[in-house]
């Protein structure tokens, strides 16, 4: 812990009022859905991770009450207390209800944050229907009222500590969000993300609507977030479940510096999947769209391996050059800068525009990397082995793909059933499996919008498969041709046929293992389709309940039961279960899942990268362990368990 600096009430800075907040909340947190939700969590967090990174905290506390109240404790110095000097307002008050009110604007209250804009406690304040904060400083205990950022109990002193430190507690407002559900591995995921990048930290997430499943210790759930190893230990993470390649059981670690302007860390560790896991994150954003620490990192091991294996031996003078996806397959990498004045593009922070840091990061990996390699040879030598199997495979897959793309341009998948329209955004595809389902489908489908795909068979778990073998199965072939995007580095989604991809599979087992393996598809092959929100899941009903000539279509058991419950003893019913799509007639099927009036469909998106590539690693990769843990963990979760 560093001692107490000259950060106080001078330092607050005021840039602009509250206004328009809770009009465009989108503007401020990106939507009023989920995502947004959760960002409110996210920017108090910050501001204690801020405290972290100055030296001042080493503890942060997230509570989840039954109620869905957060409250959020740091034990750093405290927002400052008193009159601001040039604003004549309360200090506590201007920092949370004013906007651009805080300490990261260019004085000696922060000199590395997070929270660039300042924006992030105001908002949340603006945006909760109710939020009380208790500040622990200069002696005393200080709290304040609010309630949709405007004050509603003045700043007073409820006792004396020589301990410092912020509590805020905030009620979202359900006239602002659509839902007030947090999700707890969304939260836990970002927290613990959080703890890896800051290794002087540690992060105790309770969530008092879960119990903890310990017989010792019961009651809420309590997750605690501290690693010693910092990002070494995040690229751990990242690599359970997979095997390493021999001789990197410990992560290659190097960091660099540029005087004040920042500095730069890297953690790395192949293993022997074909696909790349690469984190980079600047002042602990998570940076989704890259920038120059990215592009400064991919130029420099490029460079490295191939030099390498030119002075080798292992690349002859002939042959091209290793390409960066050769270079980087397998590879699980997290890069965390820190910087002064970071330039991000957008209030969304997720592209880093510092020039100077494509510099820092190049020259930083071709040292640190090259010197690792020389004093490791045998790991060395089994990085460039698979850099190089894999831009053999590529090579090969170029002129296969070269060959599949001239067939798919002259003709459409004949298991396909288009549809009438050709204007992508109108238009959805329907891929269902067998072609009992596709019968069904077909007659049910509104044929000017509505295309329909039926699968024969299990899809391949590309999971497991490499490049080429996936490539070479019809399956994954009919379904790029279908839907026209191209994979991998030639993927394109203004090409996209349509706008709509619905996965519509049996609500059983089957169906949603080959529902698992179609986005495990779309997450390897097609993450544009995700990120674009193309990509949807359909909810066929799972009964259908029947009173003398009114029915009811139910989606699941727990509807079941209270539907059954509401009837009176002496009511006739019967109900049918659809075990598959194809048990429905196609009237059935076209009122309950693909009327677009009357159907759910859920969107699958890409909030949070990291955690779907664990799911995706854990239930569909190569060892079994990580897989039973996750169905043992989440089995009470399943819905489609047909016992």
């Amino acid at each position: 812990m560093a001692e107490k600096n000259s950060y106080g009430k001078e330092d607050i800075q005021v840039l602009e009022g509250l206004e328009a907040v809770r009009k465009r909340p989108g503007m401020y947190i990106g939507s009023t859905g989920p995502r947004g939700l959760h960002h409110l969590i996210y920017e108090v967090v910050d501001n204690g991770v801020d405290e972290a990174m100055a030296g001042f905290a080493d503890k942060i506390e997230v509570t989840i009450h039954k109620d869905n109240a957060v409250t959020v404790f740091d034990n750093g110095r405290g927002i400052p207390i008193g009159k601001h000097p040039k604003t004549k307002m309360e200090t506590l008050e201007l920092v949370l209800t004013v906007l651009h009110a805080g300490g990261k604007f260019g004085g000696e209250g922060y000199k590395v944050s997070g929270g660039l804009h300042g924006v992030g406690v105001s908002v949340v304040n603006a945006l909760s229907s109710r939020l009380t904060v208790e500040v622990c400083r200069d002696g005393g205990v200080f709290t304040m009222e609010f309630a949709r950022g405007k004050t509603t109990q003045k700043i007073q002193q409820i006792g004396r500590t020589k301990k410092t430190s912020t509590k805020i507690s905030f009620w979202a407002d359900p006239e602002i969000f659509e839902t007030i559900v947090y999700d707890h591995d969304t939260i836990a995921s970002r927290l613990r993300e959080m703890a890896f990048l800051n290794k002087n930290i540690k992060i105790i997430f309770t969530d008092e609507r879960m119990s903890s499943e310990e017989k010792d210790n019961p009651g809420p759930l309590v997750e605690t977030f501290q690693y010693a190893g910092g990002i070494v230990d995040f690229v751990k993470y990242v690599n359970e479940g997979k095997n390493v390649l021999a001789g990197l059981s410990k992560p290659i670690y190097f960091t660099a510096s540029q005087g004040d302007a920042g500095e730069i860390e890297f953690a790395m560790q192949w293993n022997d999947t074909h696909y790349e896991t690469t984190l980079a994150f600047a002042n602990n954003i998570h940076t989704t769209e890259g920038g120059t620490h990215l592009e400064g990192f991919k130029n420099g091991i490029t460079r490295v391996l191939n030099d390498y294996a030119r002075s080798h031996g292992m690349l002859k003078e002939k042959e091209d050059n290793m390409a960066g996806e050769d270079a980087r397959s397998g590879l699980a990498c997290v890069i965390s800068v820190k910087l002064r004045e970071p330039q991000f593009e957008g209030q969304t922070k997720t592209k880093l525009g510092n020039t100077e840091i494509r510099a820092l990061a190049q020259s930083a990996v071709m040292q640190g990397l090259s010197e690792y390699m020389e004093e490791h040879p045998n790991p060395a030598r089994e990085i460039v082995k698979k850099a190089l199997e894999e831009k053999r495979v590529r090579e090969a897959v170029r002129k296969y793909k070269d060959t599949q793309r001239k067939q798919r341009e002259t003709s459409l998948p004949g298991k396909l059933a288009d549809c009438s329209l050709r204007d992508p955004e109108l238009t959805e595809l329907y891929i269902v499996e067998g072609d009992s389902a596709g019968g069904s489908a077909k007659q049910a489908r509104e044929r000017s919008f509505q295309a329909i795909l039926p699968l024969r068979g299990k899809i391949l778990n590309i999971e497991r498969a490499n490049i080429h073998r996936s490539l070479s199965s019809e399956t994954i072939n009919t379904l790029i041709t279908a839907l026209g995007t191209g994979i991998g580095d030639d993927f394109a989604a203004e090409k996209a046929r349509y706008h709509k991809a619905i996965i519509m599979t049996d609500a059983d087992v089957d169906g949603a293992h080959i529902r698992t393996l179609l986005l495990t598809f779309f997450f390897r092959f097609m993450p544009g389709m995700i990120e674009h929100g193309y990509v949807y899941i359909a909810q066929p009903p799972l009964y259908r309940l029947a009173v003398g000539r009114k029915h009811n279509y139910i989606y699941s058991d727990d509807v079941l039961k209270k539907e059954i419950a509401k009837l009176l003893p002496e009511t006739k019913y019967t109900i049918q279960r659809y075990k598959g799509l194809g048990e429905m007639d196609p009237e059935q099927l076209w009122e309950t899942t693909m009327e677009p009036a009357n159907r759910t469909l859920l969107q699958v998106t890409m909030d949070d990268a990291l955690l779907a590539d664990k799911v995706v690693s854990d239930l569909m990769g190569d060892q079994v362990e990580p897989r039973k843990e996750f169905i043992q963990r989440h089995a009470k979760d399943v819905r489609f368990l047909d016992i």
